[in-house]
């Protein structure tokens, strides 16, 4: 299980120093001027303004303090990528306990932001694994939260996820490792309803089996209404029988499409944690990354969802595509890049919906239940009793003529849609809602409370205005 140390190692006393420079950069931008990061990447798909004044440079909080096999933890800089976590802790036979799709996502980012992944089923969100943050607040302070009941900031470390950003910045993250093993074999199983599918999550959430086998991993892909494939998978020591080798998707097989041919298949644990990350789940081929004759002199190195997203950023900059369309004379098309989670009773209501009124195909599914019930997350409130199913669907939706693509009329029927079943919508991308909706879904009195006492003067953009006003 080895792989090639791409992250830095920080010493404490390199760490202190970080710190330090990082709160002069904070005492430096002047009283009353909005604090943010200087970031040259982002794996948000929504606007951000331009800031006036310099932001925080947060490139040197990308390293590991250490990891620990015989505690099962890492002591993680908060900007940490988890392509860079995953290459420090594999070699200790362990892995974070949720590990998000994309190879860029901080790991402060899938705290403060969200994430999900395979495991979520069984382990939760990115956010229950963390056992100790060191937080640069609004006010400029550096504070160390806990999950303790005797912390005096235990509001903090229960009010970061899901605050993107507007009550502090994560600049040290400890967690929870899981032990791994070389391989992962795993089956798609197909079904012919959503109500099937729903079904079956029920049960492998319930048991952690599948045919009587352990399952350790879980998602989902919808092709049609009528063709969807659970993806049921378990750590394995060998090569299962029938396997001469693990299968390789990083070069010209692309992994979405082997769900619908193979039945079985077997990837190393690393090559199954990336699975998704080659072809930024199907979204290359949005850029003809697909294309079997470009696939072929496409560099392998180039072949991972941040350079798509590179392409994709300069095309949203200057219009590239919608200036296409409309020199072709075709309709216009809206983005509609969403997460959603809803409650797995009402599953399949909200497909049979998206089929008809959205039409985005293939579409990702992740079974999601809360690993903590005695936490409540006050901005991202759940019942810790119940299944949910996290939809994903990126791409572009067709509109008639005369319709404006940047009104997200198709964005606030599913927001709508969501609302009314019961479930929630990450913020990573654009959001439409009026503010006295948001405070309802996401925090209302308790983020007011958290504002008021970790960012006082409002140095950081309140949530609200970062992710629906700030377009």
């Amino acid at each position: 299980m080895t792989a090639s140390l791409s992250v830095q190692e920080v010493t404490p006393a390199r760490y202190e120093e970080l710190v330090a420079t990082l709160q002069d950069q904070y005492r430096a931008i002047p009283p009353g001027k909005t604090v943010r990061l200087a970031k040259k990447t982002s794996n948000l798909f929504r606007r951000r303004a331009e800031s006036e004044t310099p932001g925080l440079d947060v490139a040197s909080f990308d390293g590991v303090l250490s990891v620990d096999a015989e505690t099962r933890t890492a002591d993680v800089l908060g900007m940490t990528t988890y392509e860079h976590l995953v290459d420090a802790t594999l070699p200790y036979g362990l892995m974070p306990f949720v590990v998000p799709q994309l190879k860029t996502i901080t790991l402060g980012g899938a705290v403060t932001g969200l994430g999900i992944e395979a495991t979520s089923f069984r382990l939760g969100l990115p956010h229950e694994s963390v056992l100790e943050m060191d937080i640069l607040t609004g006010a400029g302070e550096v504070i160390t939260v806990t999950n303790s009941p005797d912390d005096p900031n235990r509001d903090l470390y229960l009010g970061f996820p899901n605050s993107y950003g507007s009550l502090g910045y994560a600049l040290r993250i400890k967690i929870e490792l899981l032990p791994v093993k070389p391989f992962v074999a795993f089956q798609h199983v197909k079904f012919d309803s959503a109500a099937a599918m729903a079904e079956a999550i029920e049960s492998i959430t319930a048991s952690k089996t599948y045919d009587s086998k352990p399952v350790d991993f879980l998602d989902g892909t919808v092709f049609t209404p009528e063709e969807q494939y659970l993806t049921v998978g378990t750590f394995v020591d060998e090569l299962p029988t029938g396997f001469n080798e693990p299968s390789d998707y990083t070069g010209m097989d692309i992994y979405y499409k082997s769900i619908q041919n193979r039945h079985e298949d077997v990837l190393t644990v690393r090559d199954f944690i990336w699975r998704w990350d080659t072809d930024w789940f199907w979204c290359s081929r949005a850029v003809g990354a697909q294309n079997p004759t470009i696939r072929k002199f496409w560099p392998k190195s180039k072949l991972r969802s941040d350079f798509y997203w590179k392409i994709i950023a300069v095309d949203r900059k200057y219009s590239l595509h919608r200036r296409q369309l409309k020199l072709q004379g075709k309709p216009v098309k809206e983005s509609v890049v969403q997460d959603i989670e809803i409650p797995v009773d009402r599953l399949a209501e909200f497909l049979d919906f998206f089929h008809r009124e959205v039409g985005i195909e293939p579409i990702w599914v992740c079974p999601l239940k809360l690993r903590n019930g005695d936490n409540r997350w006050p901005l991202y409130d759940m019942d810790p009793e119940a299944v949910y199913v996290n939809v994903g669907f990126w791409s572009l939706v067709e509109l008639a003529d005369g319709m404006d693509p940047d009104a997200g009329v198709v964005n606030r029927k599913i927001e709508a849609e969501v609302t009314r079943l019961g479930g929630h919508k990450s913020l990573y991308s654009s959001a439409y809602y009026e503010r006295e909706e948001f405070a309802k879904l996401y925090g209302g009195d308790a983020y007011v409370q958290l504002k008021q006492t970790y960012d006082p003067e409002s140095r950081l953009l309140e949530l609200f205005d970062k992710v629906v006003k700030e377009k």
